[in-house]
């Protein structure tokens, strides 16, 4: 009875469908339903093109299966038929294949909602019926990040890139992907770039999406080293949006905040807590001179650096004698540091303990934990405190 409902079964083909570890997922655009199949479903995926019919198939899997088991291809085939993976030649409605414009607003829409597999699913089906769309190639490179494949994501950013050479978020990311040597910071130009998009919705995707505990978990450990000292003279370095600002500010008589990004910048000034704010690249602005500070704070910002050693020896520079450095990293388990395809540094412990000796401080204090999400997964900070040497 099943063979006369389908004669030659057909793969969908408006289905969205990508090979992983245990075998495939297929995303359904129209039902909003993303299939998994197992080994043995992927491979009756895989013959069922409508070349072959049933009895074909039949032949080709059964023997790959226990016998008392084989009834399950026939099983397999129906439900199938059912639920919209499979058709036939048999006429019947056919299966509505969306568009690139209709793919690229549910590749968006599946990303707000972290679907991250059918997203990618979309965003590859996206590029492939319209490679010209460069905003295509934008979003499947990030979401071929989000996945884990990272050839994908590399392609992706290096089209998009040859449309977009001001882009420098996109050639920060490009040497990560390549796995080129890394530069000593991220650029200006990358800096700029990434918070200039970031800024509209920084504060609620690092708290509420991200669940970010920098500034926080960063004052636990440097409080007590402290000592109860208040009417500090503060310097929030990479104070970007001001989250540390509110932590900061009952220590502090006078408080500054520098940022390179001036959209950042003006998001701190919003806060009302800062005495002064400047636009300028942190390292050339702690040279430049000036006053010196009990404290400088700096909450997940160093993670653009690579060698701690200038930026600290920087910092060391504009202390008092008695002064605090409190800082924030990525924890990093290939020494002494990594640019990984976030476009972001980690580091280890023993660089930390490295560059703080070479800038001539001291570590007083370092612990490990929790600092934000990332893809659905914990990013474990590594937060560090010194005093000048």
């Amino acid at each position: 009875m099943l063979q006369t409902l389908m004669t030659n079964p057909r793969l969908n083909p408006a289905l969205l469908l990508s090979p992983v570890e245990n075998g495939y997922v297929a995303y359904d655009p129209a039902k909003d339903f993303l299939h998994q199949l197992n080994p043995v479903a992927a491979l009756l995926a895989e013959l069922s093109d409508g070349s072959r019919s049933l009895d074909e198939i039949r032949a080709l899997v059964a023997p790959l299966l226990p016998p008392d088991q084989a009834g399950t291809i026939d099983q397999w085939v129906a439900n199938g038929k059912k639920i919209g993976l499979l058709t036939d030649d048999q006429g019947g409605e056919q299966p509505r294949e969306f568009s690139a414009e209709e793919l690229l607003a549910v590749t968006k829409k599946l990303r707000m909602v972290g679907a991250v597999q059918a997203a990618y699913l979309c965003g590859k089906r996206t590029v492939e019926l319209a490679p010209d769309n460069m905003e295509a190639w934008y979003d499947f490179g990030e979401i071929a990040q989000c996945v884990g494949k990272r050839d994908d994501a590399r392609r992706a950013y290096e089209i998009y890139f040859k449309a977009h050479p001001e882009d420098g978020e996109i050639a920060h990311l490009l040497i990560a992907l390549a796995d080129g040597a890394p530069p000593p910071r991220a650029s200006d130009q990358a800096i700029l770039h990434i918070y200039k998009v970031f800024a509209a919705s920084y504060d609620t995707r690092m708290r509420d999406d991200l669940k970010y505990v920098g500034p926080e978990k960063l004052m636990e450990l440097a409080r007590p080293l402290l000592r109860g000292r208040g009417d500090l003279t503060v310097l929030d370095l990479g104070c970007g949006s001001g989250l540390a600002g509110p932590v900061l500010k009952p220590l502090a008589a006078d408080l500054t905040g520098v940022d390179l990004s001036p959209e950042m910048v003006e998001l701190s000034r919003g806060r009302g807590v800062y005495d002064r704010l400047e636009v300028a690249e942190i390292t050339a602005w702690l040279h430049k001179g000036g006053g010196n500070f009990d404290l400088i704070f700096s909450s997940d910002c160093l993670i653009y650096f690579g060698d701690l050693t200038p930026i600290l020896t920087a910092a060391a520079g504009r202390l008092k004698p008695d002064g605090v450095l409190a800082f924030s990293l990525e924890r990093g388990a290939k020494p002494p540091f990594q640019l990984t395809d976030t476009g972001r540094y980690t580091h280890t412990a023993a660089h930390v303990t490295e560059a703080a000796a070479k800038a001539g401080l001291k570590l007083l204090s370092q612990q490990e934990a929790f600092l934000r999400t990332e893809w659905g997964e914990d990013v474990m900070g590594l937060y560090s405190v010194c005093v000048r040497a």
